[in-house]
């Protein structure tokens, strides 16, 4: 296996957590009684996410794209040192 392209591999990352925060949110918007308190309470610990209001949806996607591209970049980085090793 070759060394990957850190902007391409950061994109990828950022398209796979921005699909799956919208299915978890659609998935969450189903839920009825416990399991629905639970799984909201998990989204609250995004910063500035209130339950199904537009405005926080757009801030946690910006959240999760920017921790996934970070998290993206960084294991391209390690992947690809770990080649010149």
């Amino acid at each position: 296996m070759g060394k990957l392209s850190i902007k391409k591999y950061c994109l990828l990352c950022v398209l796979g957590g921005e699909v799956a925060y919208t299915a978890c949110i659609i998935y969450g918007a189903i839920l009825t009684g416990k399991a629905a308190e639970l799984h909201h309470s998990f989204f609250e610990l995004l910063p500035g996410f209130t339950w199904l209001s537009f405005g926080s949806f757009i801030v946690g996607a910006i959240t999760i794209g920017v921790w996934s591209g970070l998290g993206g970049a960084y294991i391209a980085w390690m992947h690809n040192y770990s080649l010149e090793r």
